[in-house]
């Protein structure tokens, strides 16, 4: 979701998802750098991928229908599998009043679907011996030391429990994000205390964040929180460069993703997609005017091409076209779940039933209640963009929208289009 989403009608997604349940170039990639002029799109017969073609018309009736009330200006739908694509087809225009079509090729902000990215750079640094998941956050960052516990009554208490790396990467941490609900004391403290600033490298963002009281004490409840944006602080330090320049380094560049960047350059200004409402102000920022903050939980722009890229690189346990980000080991270790049923119960937690969290990623952990297969792992963005790798029917999807509204209603439909289609599993 990200630094830039504080607003009440962003509660209310939320709010929805709750009641749903459900270094160089040369270290980080050492085969090299994939190219980015070859597209990462390789279509296939649907019907050879295990897909019944006629059945993917309920996907494109419904995103058609819904350009067309001018619900949403366009989208773009992209599903595969066994590293091929079944269905691509862009809908509607880019923005409203905009006459360019959506193609592969459109930018859209991601938002939350940063915190995947910022996460699997943390891990290049945790297999080079540079990030230690079981460390203290406070071995990187030190004002991370003396954490409080937000009282009932109001008051704090200091910390008993250290708050760890993979702690911010599972959302375990305390941490929070006050618009979720702002109108409580502790959402309250936070907006004073700083929490919404972006005048602030991640460095110093960092520093504001620590000094603001813990919901609950590190891993015992999970909170979706300012902790990828936190995290982007540690891979600062740990990394020793800038979060844009670690990005850049050890996954974009090396994938060849030309057009995922925390800012982009204004010459693309002419490919961004734009919502058909303002979502309710601040929300849908500017993304070629760039802050001195760079979220790692929410920051990054991408095209749907570019995000492939990415998302094919999880199906090959780390590799893309030879290049390799991952170990397979280390992706394994990013989707074990970080959460019980006493973590899960403690907070908030609305991945929904039958599901865990990672580092970094929502997992399905039962698929009698989830339409993707039992360890699938996946992440959305609150203006409705939405990516996921389900490996036991070895299918990977990638959504773009720009629709903070039809978030919710999008993750829901696009299970069913997807699953429902899929008659050879």
């Amino acid at each position: 979701m990200g630094n830039r989403i504080l607003n009440a009608r962003a509660v209310a997604t939320l709010t929805a998802v709750f009641a749903l349940g459900v270094s160089g170039l040369a270290v980080a990639a050492p085969n090299g750098v994939v190219d980015s002029k070859v597209s990462s799109i390789v279509r296939a017969d649907p019907v050879s991928l295990g897909f019944d073609p006629a059945k993917f018309e309920a996907a494109r009736a419904g995103l058609k229908s819904d350009v067309t009330a001018g619900k949403i200006a366009g989208a773009y739908l992209l599903i595969g599998r066994h590293g091929k694509v079944a269905f691509q087809e862009g809908f509607g225009v880019q923005g409203p009043g905009q006459k360019t079509p959506v193609s592969d090729k459109t930018i859209f902000r991601v938002f939350s679907m940063s915190k995947p990215i910022v996460s699997v750079t943390a891990m290049t640094l945790v297999e080079q011996g540079r990030l230690d998941l079981d460390a203290p956050v406070s071995k990187y960052l030190p004002e991370y030391a003396n954490l409080s516990v937000w009282q009932s009554d109001g008051s704090t208490k200091p910390a008993t429990r250290p708050m760890l790396v993979r702690n911010l990467m599972s959302h375990t941490s305390g941490l929070i994000y006050g618009f979720i609900q702002p109108t409580t004391p502790i959402s309250k403290a936070w907006a004073a205390g700083g929490e919404n600033r972006n005048d602030l490298s991640p460095r110093e963002y960092a520093k504001v964040i620590a000094k603001l009281p813990l919901r609950s004490e590190p891993g015992t409840a999970w909170y979706y929180s300012r902790s990828t944006d936190v995290l982007g602080a540690v891979v600062e330090v740990a990394g020793g460069k800038p979060l844009d320049v670690l990005v850049q380094e050890r996954v974009t560049g090396p994938l060849g993703m030309k057009d995922t960047a925390f800012y982009q350059p204004e010459a693309k200004r002419a490919r961004f997609a734009e919502a058909v409402t303002d979502g309710g102000g601040g929300v849908y920022y500017d993304y070629a005017k760039p802050t001195p903050f760079l979220s790692g939980g929410g920051g990054l722009s991408s095209t749907t091409e570019d995000y492939l890229r990415f998302v094919l690189m999880l199906e090959g346990g780390g590799q893309y076209k030879g290049v390799r980000i991952l170990k397979t080991e280390t992706l394994a270790r990013m989707r074990q779940d970080e959460t019980t049923p006493d973590i899960r119960k403690a907070g908030l937690f609305f991945p929904g039933a039958g599901m865990g969290f990672g580092l970094g990623f929502s997992l399905v952990n039962d698929d009698r209640l989830q339409r993707p297969g039992n360890g699938t792992f996946s992440w959305w963005g609150i203006a409705g963009t939405e990516f996921w790798v389900d490996p036991k029917n070895d299918l990977f999807m990638v959504f773009m929208v720009q629709s903070r509204e039809l978030a919710m209603d999008y993750q829901r439909k696009n299970r069913t289009w997807i699953y429902d289609a899929l008659v050879k599993p």
